[in-house]
């Protein structure tokens, strides 16, 4: 598995697009799981970088957060706001895992609050899903055609060329 801070190392060319869709919107996201009968379900949400770290978090008690725990399967979807792609877009695949360190939880939620002002402090989250990244792909366009990243660990970024 791999961390967010590993991703950005081996495949900088997807990160770079995920972090500038990330910041555009406002950290918005879509993120597709599993529910119980197996059909996929999506949902809004902010994900977080902190500490080298891809948080998926939320409100406790959601669905997105239950359809985890019985499968960690993730997909993330950076939020599209254009049919015609322009500034890119980009997905991540993975699986989650719990992290209960309230050491971790407190330094989060102070970092929450710095950046966002959004007071969480002295909350203990259940769960507190670290994301572990196991695929990528990036979709930038522009000079007449669009090139496709794709990641997948130990095999480097490729990119397809379609016109």
């Amino acid at each position: 598995m791999t961390t967010w801070q590993e991703f950005t190392e081996v495949a900088p060319k997807i990160a770079a697009v995920f972090t500038r869709r990330h910041a555009a919107t406002g950290s918005l996201c879509f993120l597709a799981t599993l529910r119980a009968d197996g059909s996929p379900r999506i949902c809004p949400m902010e994900p977080r970088v902190f500490e080298g770290q891809l948080w998926i978090g939320g409100m406790p008690g959601t669905v997105k957060f239950r359809d985890l725990a019985r499968d960690p399967r993730f997909c993330l979807h950076t939020a599209t706001v254009d049919s015609l792609v322009s500034d890119g877009d980009a997905k991540l695949w993975g699986t989650v895992h719990d992290v209960q360190d309230l050491a971790l939880h407190a330094r989060f939620t102070e970092n929450l609050y710095r950046e966002t002002g959004f007071d969480l402090r002295g909350e203990r989250f259940s769960p507190f899903y670290a994301a572990d990244i196991t695929s990528a792909s990036a979709v930038e366009t522009g000079g007449g055609h669009m090139d496709v990243t794709i990641w997948k660990p130990g095999a480097g970024e490729r990119v397809v060329r379609k016109h």
